[in-house]
């Protein structure tokens, strides 16, 4: 069988899998836009201090936030806006983890913008993403549009005086705020930042030890030396325990059912022979960005169509280190076919690399209760431990956890359906940045802000102060599905929260389908006019 490329993917970054043959030929010049708009003054802080009202308000300095911001200030200067953070500075996901060894599980082609080069590798550590986004705030002047510690507690659309207000606190200061705005952009991810999703388990409050979740890692754990036992098997766990082995005792990853791994370096083949060649970091930037997507898209229709070939495929990554006589069953063999769930990437397969050593090691088991030396297993077996680590997922955050109300109606958001899975039935004024699970949040995110700019041109041509997605006539008929399909893909922390979510419909423009292929032509070829979409 031909090799799949899965080095080259999204997953991965290894670049070894196939190149552009014979020639890439460019067709433009890609050059950055220029940026203008209004600039507003700032308090030490950082905060804006306009009129309490602006044209556009965004939530979240995370990736999605600030590229809707980009986008604004390149799409429509003069629009007046703003972003509000909760947290004490930008960056979301990657201030939020500060665990050991924090980095993308995306590659930063296609998670990085459309508009700024990324030249680093492929994989990148929280640092880097976080250099990343500082580049694109001082280079747009974006810090003077950011509100941080800025915590919303209500979202309030009034249809008579035609805009959103959203009361909340200043976390810093402990005054409450108010600020109001003619269109909502929902940029505050999936997942809420304050704590990680951790299963109750009996005997819990006996463990001698100490219990620790990713996402509220203590600055000052210290873990030399010590047992440690890290539950869960995805990506999280893949990044920490070959970032932890070398200090600890020994490190064992203890999961309930296998993920699937690929492994490959963090490298880019032809981003590195691009370079070579001089070509501009613009060029080199989208060239490599195509081909990732081209193998990305390949590597979904192959797990779909021929799951075994994928799996041999990623099987010969792991074995590759671990040897052809060790047996990857249980541990290495999920149930579920390829792509039902993401595929955590191991740059140059350092978490089989810890196992190689001695250093790491795995168990496949349930728990059956913690007890004071450590946990008891189903089998009978304690794995004892100094350290346990709760890499067992996110809690799902439905519109940031605001109470949203629309005319002194409470929102009750499981009963909307999704317009193209960014607007919602009944929902004024308000687009949600939702990105792509197996393809890099940020695609998505850059084809909705693309069409939040061509939907308020739009509104501005019409005269309208309002747009809100309404069923049509030849949609009273239509069926109704999950905001996800459970059988395409179906991660705890969705299945947790999927009763919360929206529906979406079994036809155009209603479905979501999480396909950036059909989606990155869908978007800008929208009929802003079929009668989805009601203006007022």
């Amino acid at each position: 069988m031909p090799s799949l490329g899965l080095a080259s993917i999204g997953l991965s970054g290894n670049g070894t899998g196939r190149t552009i043959d014979p020639i890439v030929r460019v067709r433009s010049q890609l050059t950055r836009r220029s940026v203008g708009g209004a600039r507003w003054r700032t308090t030490e802080g950082g905060a804006a201090l306009a009129n309490d009202h602006v044209d556009v308000l965004i939530v979240g300095a995370g990736i999605s936030g600030i590229g809707a911001a980009h986008h604004l200030l390149a799409d429509r200067p003069g629009t007046t806006f703003t972003i509000l953070e909760c947290q004490e500075g930008y960056g979301g996901t990657w201030r939020t983890h500060t665990y050991p060894g924090v980095r993308s599980d995306s590659d930063l082609y296609t998670f990085g913008y459309s508009f700024k080069p990324w030249t680093g590798a492929p994989i990148a550590t929280a640092e880097e993403i976080l250099t990343y986004l500082g580049e694109v705030i001082e280079e747009d002047g974006l810090d003077e549009h950011i509100r941080y510690q800025h915590q919303i507690d209500t979202a309030i659309w009034s249809t008579e005086d035609r805009r959103w207000t959203l009361t909340g606190t200043r976390t810093d200061t402990g005054e409450a705020f108010t600020v109001s705005a003619g269109f909502l952009w929902m940029c505050q991810g999936y997942y809420r930042h304050t704590e990680g999703y951790t299963p109750e388990w009996d005997g819990m409050d006996d463990f001698a030890g100490e219990i620790v979740h990713p996402q509220t890692w203590p600055d000052d754990l210290d873990y030399a030396d010590k047992r440690v036992v890290v539950i869960g098997s995805g990506a999280t766990a893949a990044t920490l325990i070959p970032a932890m082995a070398p200090d600890c005792a020994h490190v064992t990853m203890l999961q309930r059912s296998p993920t699937y791994f690929a492994t490959g370096r963090n490298a880019n083949e032809l981003a590195d022979q691009l370079r070579d060649l001089e070509v501009p970091d613009e060029w080199t930037h989208e060239i490599v960005r195509r081909q990732v997507l081209k193998t990305q898209a390949l590597v979904t229709s192959m797990s779909a169509e021929h799951p075994e070939l994928v799996k041999e495929e990623l099987f010969k990554g792991i074995k590759a280190i671990l040897g052809d006589d060790y047996d990857l069953s249980p541990h290495f063999t999920p149930a579920y076919r390829p792509w039902q769930q993401r595929i955590a990437f191991v740059p140059n397969g350092d978490l089989f690399e810890g196992i190689k050593s001695g250093k790491a090691s795995v168990v496949t088991d349930t728990i059956d209760r913690f007890v004071p030396e450590g946990i008891r297993l189903a089998s009978g077996e304690v794995l004892e431990a100094d350290l346990i680590i709760t890499a067992t997922g996110f809690e799902m955050s439905v519109l940031g956890d605001i109470t949203f109300t629309i005319d002194d109606e409470p929102l009750d958001f499981a009963q909307t359906v999704g317009y193209r899975g960014t607007m919602f039935t009944g929902v004024p004024n308000m687009a949600w940045v939702f990105g792509y699970f197996r393809a890099s949040w940020t695609l998505r995110a850059d084809l909705i802000a693309d069409f939040v700019c061509r939907l308020l041109d739009h509104m501005d041509e019409l005269g309208a102060g309002i747009v809100v997605p309404q069923l049509r006539e030849q949609d009273a008929d239509m069926g109704l599905l999950p905001w996800v399909d459970p059988e395409d893909f179906n991660p705890g922390y969705l299945m947790r929260a999927l009763h919360l979510m929206p529906k979406q419909g079994t036809k155009e423009p209603w479905r979501f389908t999480q396909d950036y292929w059909a989606e990155k032509d869908e978007f800008p070829a929208a009929d802003l006019d079929d009668g989805a979409l009601r203006y007022r």
